[in-house]
């Protein structure tokens, strides 16, 4: 069987990390303004956007897909149910502590960087309202479309005394083309889409269930897995107090841990 050059780059290229996790993802600095086009997922039910959900909040583990999403056994949720049957305020304080959190990330063009490729912009629950808003505006409409979509401003900014930046969206007024049909063609190819799939893995049941039991224990059972970049958003969430320890940062840290950078971007909710 003759060798595969091309699967032998692509390993060559994780090894060097030219493929990570923090290259295949695109965050807006703070004070900066940025044009970027989001391009259409491939093959996602006609939804451009992909979602994830995380338990973010446990001990000092990064941020742990939620089994429960894909159908499968989930020992979080479980352990949530039961915390919620027992009916006590401390009960429902610490289930409140585990109701995992979503995640939205957006194909994207960033104007300028070209170069760099499809990249993917992570968000939470306001950003993410908001895009929806404008696709169903009439007068902007499918803004991924390759042809006639628009482009996005994008502005992360924080104002003295607020605790969190503030990511403003707006979508550019005159309709522009993703790029020439040579670009198009190579940054609408599936292949070039950074995998969420391979980003991010999904633990064993066992797996979960040694760091809840290692969690309950007052243990750190640490996870290594998702390193990632992000940047924190607005929400009306205030951060609350607990008597696991949180760390704290400032806006402008890289989190090497999606529980730092997730906390406190959604509303409580419990999506399950």
């Amino acid at each position: 069987m003759a060798i595969d050059l091309d699967a032998i780059r692509k390993k060559l290229n994780q090894l060097s990390g030219v493929s990570s996790k923090r290259k295949a993802m695109w965050r807006p600095e703070e004070g900066q303004e940025y044009s970027v086009r989001i391009i259409a997922f491939p093959n996602n039910d006609g939804n451009p956007f992909q979602e994830r959900w995380f338990y973010y909040n446990i001990g000092n583990n990064s941020g742990l897909l939620t089994p429960n999403q894909f159908g499968k056994p989930d020992p979080f949720q479980e352990l949530i149910s039961k915390l919620r049957a027992d009916g006590t305020k401390e009960s429902y304080e610490m289930a409140k502590q585990l109701y995992p959190k979503m995640r939205t990330y957006a194909a994207v063009i960033v104007r300028g960087e070209e170069n760099e490729g499809v990249r993917l912009w992570s968000f939470g629950k306001g950003v993410y309202k908001n895009l929806l808003d404008i696709m169903l505006d009439p007068d902007y409409g499918d803004i991924t479309d390759v042809k006639t979509g628009h482009d996005i401003k994008v502005n992360c900014t924080k104002n003295p005394g607020q605790q969190w930046a503030t990511t403003d969206i707006r979508p550019r007024p005159k309709s522009i083309p993703l790029g020439t049909a040579a670009q198009i063609k190579e940054w609408t190819d599936e292949s070039n889409f950074p995998n969420l799939d391979e980003m991010y893995s999904l633990k064993s049941y066992e797996e979960l269930e040694n760091i809840i039991n290692a969690w309950l224990n007052g243990e750190d059972a640490q996870d290594d897995s998702m390193t990632n970049t992000v940047v924190r958003e607005k929400s009306a969430t205030t951060p609350s107090s607990s008597s696991r320890k949180k760390s704290s940062s400032t806006e402008e840290e890289s989190f090497d841990d999606l529980d730092d950078a997730f906390a406190e971007l959604e509303d409580d909710n419990i999506p399950f």
